[in-house]
This record gives C-alpha cells, structure tokens and sequence, in this order.
C-alpha cells in the first residue's frame, strides 16, 4: 500500500546523541495523526526532518510513495505539503491579505520573466491569488481583518493567520507544530474545528500536541515517542488505555 505519507527507520543524531531512534510511521489520505511525547522525546526533531528542515541520519520519509528526503525546503509547497510553526512565521508589517496572497503565490505561474514583462500571465495570476485569498479569509473567518497589518492582531488571530497562509496555496497535506500552543479554550475548540472542517474536504494532517484533549478530539492515530523511540501507536482509545503510556503522559485519570 501506498501512503500519502510514510517514514522508514528515521534516525537522527547529534553527536553521540540520538533524537530521533529508528521511526517508523506513516499517514493515509484524509487522515489526522498526532505525534505526543515529553519534552526531548524527539517529536520536533523527527517534524523537522519530515518537513526537510533537517536531514536525517538514516532512513527516509516518503510522500506517495516518492523520496521526500533530500528535497528542498521550497520544494514542498509544489508537492503539496504545508507545514506551520511554533513560534509565529508571519509578517507584521504587512496586511492580513498580503500575507495570505503570499502564501497564494507560491503556487503561481508567474515568474521574473513575465513578471518584467507584464505578460497576461501575470495579470490571471494576480486575480486569481486574489480570489483565492478572498476564499481562505473567509473559510477562517478573518474577512474582517483584511487590510490589518498582521502585528497589530491578537495573538489568537495571528495563529488563525498563520495557519490561513499555510491553507492559501490547497496544500494536500498540513503539518501542524503545536497549532493549539498560547490559545485560550475558545480560540483551541475554533480552531479545531477548522481543522475537522478541511478534513471533511479530505486535507492530510501530522501535528505536535501538548494539549491531550485536543489530541484525543481530533487524531485518528497517535504516535507516542520517548527517548526519541516510538513506544506506541494506536488511536485514542487505544492509547487511553495504553498503560505505559497512561503512566508517562497521560496521567492516571485518563484510564
């Protein structure tokens, strides 16, 4: 079977340190799957070398059923993956718009050439990254804000921007860093519903949790990691009664 997203004893090491410990994993079509572990359990790391921000050691992650490894990282948005981040990878002095239509543009035709030239190329593509831009506004409900500079909204809006601009260019497959992280309980449960909503649409989700009811909500699957080992894999239910890891993540009023 072919996956839509697959790795293959991912190894990662840093000197005499080991991160990330042979992983495997994979992830369908259509499918959400969280990755949990504690701090230094290695999920970042292996994240980090599924999106190509790092290369691995050993092994090698596949994007259906092609070498993802050794790509580069501007290559992905081509491919149809899209990834946010932790710390906020927005840009302040620019409009709620702008930084949607930059995210419309990669995907774009248009380059130096006819953009020196003012070919017709570049006009269909300006109109185009506008519509299309339009539409993500208003999938993420952040329409009102069009023409606000992106430093000047709440911290909760900046996040609903950021994963807007990752969402602009109709990304098959979304890697989420922490999507939930410094969100209060109302901006998690909308943005989760974001989420489920482009799922229905059949979008591709890997995301880094912290927060486990936002992980039991919306994982199909979860991989747990430790040590930079994989130690689990299951869905909800089945990691909820997962006894190791009900003892070293989840504490004893999940079982």
């Amino acid at each position: 079977m072919t996956y839509l997203l697959e790795g293959k004893q991912v190894t990662k090491k840093f000197g005499g340190i080991t991160a990330v410990d042979g992983v495997d994993f994979h992830l369908k079509q259509g499918e959400i799957v969280a990755i949990i572990g504690p701090n230094g359990a290695g999920k970042t790391t292996l994240f980090n070398i599924i999106s190509c921000f790092l290369p691995p050691t050993s092994g090698e992650v596949l994007y259906k059923g092609e070498r993802l490894t050794g790509r580069k990282i501007f290559e992905l948005a081509r491919l149809g993956i899209s990834r946010t981040f932790q710390n906020l990878q927005i840009f302040n002095n620019m409009t709620v718009l702008e930084n949607i239509m930059m995210g419309v543009h990669i995907k774009l035709r248009t380059n130096v050439f006819s953009a020196g030239f003012r070919l017709p190329v570049v006009k269909r593509d300006e109109e185009l990254a506008y519509k299309q831009a339009l539409d993500v506004l208003e999938m993420m409900e952040l329409k009102p804000f069009i023409n606000e500079k992106a430093g000047n909204l709440s911290y909760g809006l900046q996040k609903q921007l950021e994963f807007a601009r990752a969402m602009a260019y109709d990304p098959t497959l979304i890697l989420l860093d922490e999507p939930m992280a410094g969100l209060n309980d109302a901006e998690t449960n909308q943005m989760a519903g974001y989420i489920k909503e482009l799922k229905k649409k059949g979008r591709s989700f890997l995301f880094v949790e912290h927060k486990m009811a936002t992980v039991m909500e919306l994982a199909d699957r979860i991989i747990v990691m430790d040590f930079g080992k994989k130690i689990a894999e299951g869905t909800p239910d089945e990691i909820a009664r997962n006894e190791q890891v009900i003892r070293a993540y989840l504490g004893e009023e999940a079982v």
